[in-house]
């Protein structure tokens, strides 16, 4: 397809490197530096797409990222699919193929038109009136219906064959936008010597003074002034230039995120960069320069192909090379068409203006306008053309006559220009206060809430020189530096406009379409119907009509749904206020939000310096939190119940061992280390002595239980706390929070050491003569080493300290060493186990165990409403006079209640039923429905040791129940269980030192 609309001479395009892409099948011309809505336009392509609703005829309407409506499907190989991406912003690159969306059969044919022939029943809030009834037709009609109709395009179902990565950086000044305020900030602010981060959204930085081919500043042409501003910048070590990066969230304390698209704008991509990569900035201060949208003009038939913004068809034809027609009618009602329509005469393209505004209202942008017809005091009441703008229709407006006689001025092209709207978004993301501006008809920054501040456009400042001097003034005070600078910059640009929110016609206004937002076919009659039905809240009226809710956020609907909301309800624009701008200012690929994490990377994979021992032993392995665990030894022909049953019985009746260094590790120390340990847990620990351990369960302000663990005191100042696997994290977290906010007086310091040590766990009857060949400087008798201790010494000559603890409930010993010599350790002690018939045993089994002994396993016996007392450990809350974490929400009356769910034991009558754990607990099974849940099941298991399954549960007032029999949720039914105590096995506790009295079932 020819380039029949490409200028012979003029704009940035390389015209010395052609390219194609195809669109919809079809070949389309272009040059290095296109965008791939410059180029169709340059190929005479006008009909880009189809509307959501109606499936009007869409074209372009923007040059940039505010575009609704020129949505294209993006295909650049396998697995490099993406629909909903804007032309205005694609880069045209040679092999490419887009495709147009939200039609069938075809664009040019598309059955969904018919929308458009019964649009006076969707009306806005249609769906809610007539989905509501008869009630049988939502599964079958309606729902099925609205879910094929949804979305404008699909979403690739191939994986994505792109990486992405993240990147964290810090900075002094985060400059946003690189047009003229952007770069007189980031000039101003890395003379200064700052580290200053420069992003803007567009392939080439610049902003507005790429396509100013009239203005000059400090004597250079526009183009001259940003390539030497640029390469001022480029040599400054401390200045880091990211072109093609869309900042896109504002949050808390200046963090900052962005994306860089690498790579979408080559033709063969290094395959070893990534698609884009996502910054995430944290600036001490930050510089908003993101500019203006212009705003739309609102008249009937505003939508068709052809119809685009002013200051876009000025972009087209001087950075682009491109006529987006040639017979080209500006109709504004304000002062900065007036350039644009100049730089098109200039093109040699036939251009007239149409000025909403009376004769005398205009100003010195007359100058402009020299041979360019002028139709002053003019209204638009509609266009011509079906698939592409032929005509515009337009009439006098008289005051106190009205609207005159009709005229149609043939075009195939018309620029509209309806104002100004700074683009305030990221400010509002910020929660800076905006204030509302009469004399320019926006809202504009005000209060700032972050170290932040706007400059240029994006405040409403809109003449060259201020720009160019609010901007540096912006870098200056940012770098913490004072001092101005004037910019001379000439001619001075045109501004000013009268804001008109739908244009006088000659039509019944009731059933004139003009159209706010594209995209969501959203007209102004819309807007009024629902603020006849009484949705008056702008919120309330952006749901209920979608106006602004399109993939463009409202970047061109917005202001004026708001002024025309302000004539309807006739309150000033400030008291209708505005929507609320959220992340992300323009849509971002999945792809860069996750980054790497996806597949195998999706989440972490820890595994314990004990992995390949395990694996190469034919270990079968579980995920906990992160970490990746033994979960069972199978033999030869055995399954789960198989090996764990035989685990079961051979860590009773012998020894088994255990990696057990997956549990969170944290070393608390200092002067205060006692003290702090005395106000984090509920037990008292200032007693505790140095070489002794304690059970600890650790409570949040609510009361209840956060974690648990063994905790070692190694000495006064030194404590070595055990956290559960997946619990390491948040309890580091908790600990640091209280040391430096609410008890910052404590001299602590809190290191995680969990990767630090590798945890071995020997446990049975044979466990002691297992280890004491090894261990050095350590007494390992029953006397010198009781139950709840912790050793300092050797073993095999490598540090450890030794803890003589048990989750099994039989003798036990947790042996940390430094991970680096688990292995050795652990291999020297399965060796010289084999004559005492050592097993190894995964988390299955000791699930199993500690069930047997009635120990808990905080969040499966806990689900965050349970505290101390529902699990009968109340002992382990401190009677003394001290205070710790959650101990005012434990004296609540609710805490204290009869019928709270209480920690007991269930067996089944039957003698066989394993329960399925968080199946539910019920008294009486013929009570009618809904049945009352007593509580539910937290751990079931088989016990091999007892000979039947055992389970525990929270029951409702379960302690007062003991012997009573209650029924648990089945697939089939119900089963009948008697309560019991939480404890199966050894309820005296006698072989967790060494004394083998426990019942074993053969």
């Amino acid at each position: 397809m020819a380039q029949d609309y490409r200028l012979p001479r003029g704009g940035r395009i390389d015209r010395a490197k052609p390219l194609t892409f195809a669109f919809n099948g079809r070949t389309v011309e272009g040059f290095a530096g296109d965008t791939v809505a410059s180029a169709m336009l340059a190929n005479g392509i006008r009909l880009m797409g189809r509307s959501f609703k109606y499936h009007r005829p869409r074209g372009v309407l923007t040059h940039g990222a505010d575009e609704p409506n020129a949505l294209l499907k993006v295909d650049r190989g396998p697995g490099r699919v993406d629909p909903n991406n804007r032309a205005t912003v694609i880069d045209a690159v040679a092999g490419l193929k887009v495709s147009s969306q939200n039609h069938w059969p075809s664009l040019e044919h598309d059955v969904g038109a018919v929308n458009n022939l019964v649009s006076p029943v969707l009306v806005a809030g249609f769906y809610y009136k007539t989905f509501m009834w008869p009630r049988s037709f939502w599964d079958k009609v309606y729902e099925p219906n609205i879910r094929a109709a949804a979305g404008l395009g699909v979403a690739p179902d191939a994986p994505d064959a792109d990486r992405y990565v993240h990147r964290n950086t810090h900075c002094d000044v985060l400059v946003v936008g690189a047009g003229p305020a952007g770069l007189a900030a980031a000039l101003a602010a890395s003379e200064a010597g700052k580290r200053v981060i420069l992003a803007d959204e567009q392939a080439e930085m610049g902003g507005s003074l790429l396509h100013d081919l009239s203005s000059t500043i400090d004597g250079k042409s526009a183009a001259d002034f940003v390539a030497e501003a640029l390469a001022t910048l480029a040599a400054r070590r401390n200045v880091t230039l990211l072109p093609r990066t869309t900042t896109f969230g504002y949050y808390n304390h200046n963090h900052i995120v962005l994306t860089e698209r690498v790579t979408d704008h080559l033709a063969k991509p290094d395959p070893k960069l990534p698609r884009e990569r996502l910054w995430q900035v944290r600036a001490k201060e930050v510089v908003l320069a993101t500019g203006s949208h212009e705003r739309p003009l609102a008249f009937a038939d505003n939508d068709r192909p052809g119809i685009m913004l002013a200051e876009s068809v000025r972009v087209y034809v001087n950075r682009y090379g491109v006529a987006p027609g040639r017979r080209i009618v500006f109709a504004t009602n304000g002062a900065s068409a007036y350039r644009a329509a100049a730089d098109a005469k200039a093109a040699g393209l036939d251009v007239t203006i149409v000025d909403t505004r009376p004769e005398r209202a205009i100003g010195p942008e007359r100058a402009l306008a020299q041979g360019i017809e002028i139709l002053a005091g003019h209204t638009v009441v509609g266009s011509t053309g079906s698939k592409a703008v032929t005509g515009l229709i337009v009439a006098p407006v008289t005051a106190g006559k009205g609207v005159g006689a009709r005229r149609t001025l043939a075009c195939d092209c018309v620029g509209v220009s309806g104002g100004w709207t700074p683009a305030v978004h990221l400010f509002s993301q910020s929660r800076g206060k905006l204030v509302f501006r009469e004399e320019i008809d926006a809202f504009v920054p005000g209060t700032s809430a972050q170290a932040e501040r706007s400059a240029g456009s994006a405040k409403g400042t809109y003449d060259l020189a201020d720009v160019l001097a609010e901007g540096w003034a912006a870098g200056a005070e940012a770098a913490g530096i004072s001092g101005t600078r004037r910019f001379a910059a000439t001619p001075a640009t045109p501004t000013g406009f009268v804001p008109v929110r739908v244009l006088p016609t000659d039509g019944d206004a009731k059933k004139v379409r003009a159209f706010l937002d594209f995209q969501n076919d959203v007209t102004a009659k819309d807007i009024r119907l629902a603020v006849r039905e009484g949705f008056e809240s702008v919120e309330h009226v952006k749901r209920y009509t979608t106006n602004g809710m399109a993939t463009d956020q409202g970047k061109t609907s917005n202001m004026a749904a708001l002024g025309l909301i302000s004539e309807i309800l006739e309150k000033p624009v400030p008291q209708v206020g505005t929507t609320t701008f959220r992340p992300p200012y323009t849509p971002v690929t999945f792809g860069a939000i996750i980054g790497s994490a996806r597949g195998e990377l999706f989440d972490p994979i820890r595994t314990a310096p004990l992995h390949a021992w395990a694996q190469e032993h034919g270990a079968r392995f579980e995920n906990v939190s992160l970490w990746r665990r033994a979960w069972y030894f199978p033999k030869a022909g055995e399954d789960l119940h198989a090996a764990v049953n035989r685990e079961c019985k051979a860590v009773r009746a012998g020894v088994g061992i255990f990696d057990a260094s997956t549990l969170g590790k944290i070393e608390v120390v200092g002067p205060d280390a006692a003290e702090f340990m005395n106000r984090i847990y509920p037990n008292a620990w200032l007693k505790l002595e140095p070489g002794k351990c304690r059970y600890g369960l650790m409570l949040k302000e609510d009361g209840f239980i956060f974690d648990d663990g063994v905790v070692a005191r190694i000495a006064d100042d030194r404590f070595h706390v055990t956290t559960t696997t997946g619990g390491a994290p948040r309890v580091m977290a908790h600990m640091e929070d209280y040391l430096q906010t609410e008890w910052p007086d404590l001299k602590v310091y809190v290191t995680s050491t969990t990767e630090e040590w590798a945890v071995i766990a020997l446990q049975g009857p044979k466990a002691r003569e297992v280890l004491a060949p090894f261990v050095t400087g350590i007494d390992l008798s029953a006397e010198a080493f009781p139950h709840m201790s912790v050793r300092v010494g050797e073993i095999l000559g490598v540090p450890t300290r030794l803890m003589r603890v048990s989750f099994t409930g039989e003798l036990g010993y947790e042996i940390n060493v430094p991970a680096d010599h688990a292995r050795a350790v652990w291999e020297a002690l399965y060796d010289h186990g084999q004559r005492f018939g050592i097993t190894p045993y995964g988390t299955e089994t000791m699930h199993v165990l500690r069930a047997e002994r009635g120990f808990i396993i905080v969040g499966q016996e806990t689900d965050g409403t349970v505290t101390p007392e529902d699990l009968g450990l109340s002992g382990m809350v401190s009677k003394m006079k001290k205070d710790f974490v959650g101990k005012r929400s434990l004296v609540r009356p609710d805490m204290a209640l009869p019928d709270r769910k209480q920690l007991v034991g269930l067996q089944s009558l039957d003698g066989r039923t394993v329960l399925d754990e968080g199946a539910q607990v019920v008294a009486d099974t013929a009570q009618p429905l809904p049945m009352k849940m007593l509580g539910h099941v937290t751990s079931s298991y088989f016990s091999a040791n007892l000979g039947h399954p055992i389970a525990m549960a929270l029951v409702s007032g379960g302690r007062a129940r003991m012997g009573e029999t209650l029924h648990v949720t089945t697939p089939g039914g119900f089963t009948a269980v008697k309560v019991v105590a939480p404890v199966f096995f050894d309820a005296e506790g006698k072989r967790v030192n060494g004394i083998a009295e426990g019942a074993i079932h053969a």
